[in-house]
């Protein structure tokens, strides 16, 4: 069996910071999720050390043990000073081929983010803690949903952030205070297990229930988003559960491009079908003992295919 309780040495100016490390790996995917599906999560570290040797795993989103921020002097510190030695789980979170601004709002916030201390009983808010999301607070234009359309908006990918918080907490078994789904599914998280915010309106918000102080730290590495929460004592292991209720194929849009060649079309936006999905995890104590929590339900429109064509005159 293997051990999943890895002690890992952070060497800062000849200070030996002892930190335990634990995380829970959840991955699914929509067509993957048939009715009383049920997805496991797993304590993943090993065994992608496993697979890939000393190679990097290929880059997906999902939990992680191992986070970028290890050495950092500033991170060591905030665990020392707040009693936080402990991971409770971590998760990276992967845009794939970001659009314009998008990276450059999720680094932000992710810089705003990093060394938040949630006190015991307090309750944490993705807005109050990173918002307004304003052009004169360095947020730029961004990928927004609004209804059933993609546009552009300040401070837009910041859902990311949210998403990536969600995730953490239900590994870390925190309690949801607050969340929403998206109007439309996202390719980075699977169906279920995303989070969207809009400042004004709607918000992420999750309550620190554990007896002791609970650390943030958030870091973007080009397209890549890592936030774990570190605190006192480990995270029991958590597996997610989706099923999926129905689904909606995703309709295809076509506009016409003359400069294409004639007769030939290409994607330009990748649709995702349409679903409504119950989610709930199950909590397993270190005795064994299970005991299941409802997350709700996620309803998603489809997003549409966008193709452009040249058609040939008859």
């Amino acid at each position: 069996m293997l051990n999943f309780k890895k002690i890992v040495c952070l060497v800062v100016a000849g200070l030996v910071f002892m930190a335990s490390l634990q995380s829970v790996y959840a991955e699914s995917a929509l067509e993957d999720k048939k009715a009383g599906g049920d997805f496991m999560g797993i304590r993943a570290a090993d065994e992608e050390l496993e697979l890939y040797g000393d190679e990097e795993p290929p880059a997906k989103s999902g939990a992680v043990r191992r986070v970028p921020w290890e050495d950092d002097i500033q991170f060591v510190k905030a665990c020392e000073d707040n009693n936080t030695t402990i991971m409770l789980a971590a998760y990276r979170t992967v845009l794939r081929d970001p659009l314009p601004g998008e990276e450059e709002n999720v680094h932000l916030a992710a810089g705003m983010l990093a060394g938040r201390v949630i006190k015991p009983g307090e309750r944490f808010s993705q807005n109050g803690a990173i918002g307004p999301y304003i052009e004169s607070r360095g947020f730029q234009k961004g990928p927004t949903y609004i209804g059933s359309r993609l546009t552009t908006t300040i401070g837009g990918g910041v859902c990311k952030i949210a998403s990536t918080l969600y995730n953490v907490t239900i590994l870390s078994n925190l309690e949801v205070v607050e969340r929403y789904c998206h109007s439309m599914p996202v390719p980075y998280v699977p169906y279920g297990q995303d989070a969207t915010v809009s400042y004004g309106s709607r918000d992420f918000k999750f309550r620190n229930n554990t007896p002791g102080p609970l650390l943030i730290w958030a870091q973007g590495i080009d397209n890549i988003l890592y936030i774990a929460f570190y605190g006192q004592k480990e995270a029991p292991l958590v597996k997610w559960h989706h099923q999926t209720l129905n689904v909606q194929k995703a309709p295809k849009i076509y506009r016409t491009n003359s400069e294409l060649d004639e007769g030939t079309e290409k994607v330009v936006s990748e649709g995702m079908d349409g679903a409504t999905v119950k989610s709930w995890v199950t909590i397993v104590a270190d005795d064994g003992a299970e005991t299941t929590r409802n997350l709700g339900i996620s309803y998603y429109k489809p997003m549409p295919y966008i193709i452009e064509r040249n058609i040939k005159a008859p």
